[in-house]
């Protein structure tokens, strides 16, 4: 069973800070605090996990707002996505433009494109490090005033959102494998003056990068 909700907030940046040590737990996040028209929302991005030494993994990088579908031009505010292709939700192993580069010229053959992108993903592994060294590479595109996307579970109660990081290819047995799905990835996104997109995505170290229908390890 995947999410019961799933969609992305459309805000302006307004503060961005680091958990002081012990307050979540085990846990640690970088906080965002994104304004919309109805109300200021927080947001957790987890860049640690308490069931792996290494902790987190992440990539960054840019992409035009076109790669992005609908979601760029959403207005602000919360909006649910659908869990498919073109709807503008994120699925880190099957959205091309989150392979580190947007799709591929239409006109290139399809089993040519096919083959780049794997090539792509080859030469562009995630980075592993430290829940600090996570913290510094996403911290850069967090720009106050700029227009940003993050994607996620929005809370139950007020206004925020979580689960901001890869939610599929979580191992049988896990507390998660009942939350895995495709198309409902969370991610960080902020718009650049030049109209691009910065992006940061970050997943563990524990979840698998191959994935069936059901978001389960393939």
């Amino acid at each position: 069973m995947s999410f019961q909700h799933y969609g992305v907030l459309a805000g302006t940046l307004r503060q961005h800070f680091r958990d002081t040590p012990d307050t979540e737990g085990a846990w640690f996040h970088v906080n965002l605090r994104v304004d919309a028209p109805d109300g200021r929302y927080k947001c957790a991005v987890d860049v640690d996990s308490h069931d792996s030494a290494t902790g987190v993994q992440w990539k960054r990088f840019t992409v035009p707002a076109a790669a992005l579908g609908p979601v760029a031009s959403l207005p602000s505010g919360y909006h649910e996505l659908d869990r498919e292709a073109g709807s503008g939700a994120l699925d880190y192993i099957r959205h091309p433009a989150l392979r580190g580069r947007p799709p591929w010229p239409s006109w290139l053959p399809a089993a040519l494109r096919e083959r780049l992108e794997r090539w792509v993903k080859l030469r562009q592994p995630w980075t592993s490090g430290s829940n600090l060294d996570a913290a510094l590479a996403l911290e850069p595109i967090l720009v106050v005033g700029r227009p940003i996307l993050v994607f996620g579970e929005p809370f139950t109660a007020g206004l925020g959102m979580h689960n901001i990081h890869q939610n599929q290819g979580d191992p049988y047995g896990s507390q998660w494998w009942p939350e895995n799905g495709i198309w409902q990835d969370g991610g960080t996104m902020t718009r650049r003056p030049d109209g691009d997109y910065d992006v940061f995505l970050n997943k563990f170290t524990t979840q698998k990068d191959h994935t069936d229908a059901d978001g389960h390890p393939a």
